[in-house]
């Protein structure tokens, strides 16, 4: 079978390993088919399509574990009405102003325009939280829609709440457990995985019960944790436990288990999430943002804990995500030997992809997946194998991406994101900002 060599000056097969010098990939269907130098990849399928990408990278696609696409029609959002409080900003502003106002329109426009954005910095695979508790059902239909259209790697789930009714929670369970099963039965790149909130918005009994439909399906159950002080001071108060030690009560921790966010981390909490292989993703940008703290993310690796990295709708140009990951913790522990560059790159890509339960994902190899990024690696000072990695991490951006790949195909050529009329697309996301903004006036 013919196939598309990708000829470049370097190759990242996994950040596990030194960079290779004039290497490349050989891609057949959608897979991976070989690597090795350049001389022998030509020499081997000298009839193969090949591709010239010498002053480049060729680097695994990203996997940003942790995404809320609908969160871009917030970004600039008038915060004249919006409190100081952590507890006031969700109740008086975010959930009625921001979740509650979703429609399926606005989440398909700001699908549309996240995708895009991810593609061109190297985005190949994601995972996604919709909370909107008023378009479901069939939110996560809609979203698949054009996550296809766009050719992501997509994992989609709806972030199920009992905050507006008993009856609306349930709803939010089964959109998940439709969508999962939906997606089991069609096949494709987009596929489903359970979630609910926090444990100041859903009960001991949906928890579990959360929990259990994802077990059934053999899919990680999702939820936020301990982003500031307040849900483990919660916990506290109500369980007379903090967070985690109130799951590992409920006995749902172990590696079925996604935490996102988990910054205010007792000792005994990063414990239980080592100790039960519950997995994390990691979001350094939006958490400053937000106030919430500084993960103890250097401690969670040295425990062997499996972490992705996030977007968190923040900022989606996954290279200034990578960035603060590599600064914000040096800063921290005072240390400018934490989380070098390569561990950065892991947690960006093969780990990001176990963390959210991605197989063969993350890595260019012989059988896994052919997502892949090709990146201006043309430095004012010389790319080399000890400094290949920090110089991607530190003086790249989307505006070096040159070509992405998803599954085989090309969906972003020359740092044009194929099919994509960016214009029209604008509009259409300003437009469903324009209409969520009415109410925070």
């Amino acid at each position: 079978m013919s196939g598309k060599l990708i000829l470049a000056d370097w190759l990242i097969t996994t950040p596990r390993e030194a960079p290779k010098r004039n290497w490349g990939v050989r891609v057949v269907g959608d897979r991976i088919d070989a690597i090795g130098s350049n001389a022998s990849l030509r020499l081997n399928y000298p009839d193969d399509v090949t591709m010239d990408a010498s002053g480049h990278v060729v680097a695994p696609g990203f996997v940003n574990a942790h995404t809320h696409l609908y969160g871009t029609l917030a970004h600039g959002i008038p915060l004249e009405k919006a409190p100081s409080d952590f507890w006031a900003f969700l109740a008086e502003f975010w959930w009625p102003l921001v979740e509650d106002a979703l429609d399926h329109e606005m989440i398909c426009a700001a699908t549309d325009w996240v995708c895009a954005e991810m593609l061109a910095s190297g985005v190949t695979s994601f995972y996604d939280c919709l909370e909107a508790p008023f378009a479901i059902p069939d939110a996560l239909l809609a979203q698949k829609e054009v996550v296809d259209r766009r050719g992501l790697r997509g994992i989609l789930s709806f972030e199920a709440t009992q905050r507006v009714s008993a009856a609306n929670g349930q709803l939010g369970l089964q959109e998940n457990a439709s969508f999962i099963d939906h997606c089991r039965r069609q096949g494709g790149l987009v596929q489903g995985l359970m979630c609910f909130h926090t444990t100041f918005t859903c009960s001991a009994d949906f928890i579990t019960q959360a929990f259990a439909l994802g077990d059934e399906r053999g899919v990680l159950t999702h939820m936020h944790c301990n982003e500031g002080v307040h849900e483990p001071n919660y916990a506290l108060a109500h369980f007379g436990a903090r967070t985690l030690e109130y799951y590992d009560r409920l006995g749902v921790t172990g590696p079925h288990m996604l935490a996102s966010q988990c910054v205010q981390l007792s000792e005994r909490e990063r414990a239980i999430i080592a100790e039960r292989g519950v997995k994390v993703t990691h979001m350094p940008l939006s958490n400053c943002e937000v106030g919430g703290g500084i993960a103890p993310i250097p401690q969670q690796l040295e425990a062997g804990v499996t972490v992705g990295l996030g977007s968190d709708g923040y900022i989606n140009d996954f290279y200034e995500v990578m960035r603060g990951a590599f600064l914000i913790h040096k800063a921290n522990q005072l240390n400018p030997q934490v989380m070098p560059a390569h561990e950065v790159w892991r947690l960006a890509t093969e780990d990001g992809a176990r963390s959210i339960g991605l197989d063969k994902v993350g890595r260019l190899e012989p059988s896994w997946a052919a997502d892949l990024q090709v990146i201006d690696a043309v430095f004012p000072t010389p790319a080399a194998e000890h400094n290949l990695y920090d110089q991607l991490v530190l003086w790249r951006n989307h505006t070096h991406v040159r070509d992405v790949m998803v599954a085989g195909q090309w969906r972003v050529r020359d740092g044009v994101v194929l099919g994509a009329d960016l214009e029209a697309m604008r509009d259409r996301v300003q437009q469903s900002a324009e209409r969520m903004w009415a109410k925070a006036r």
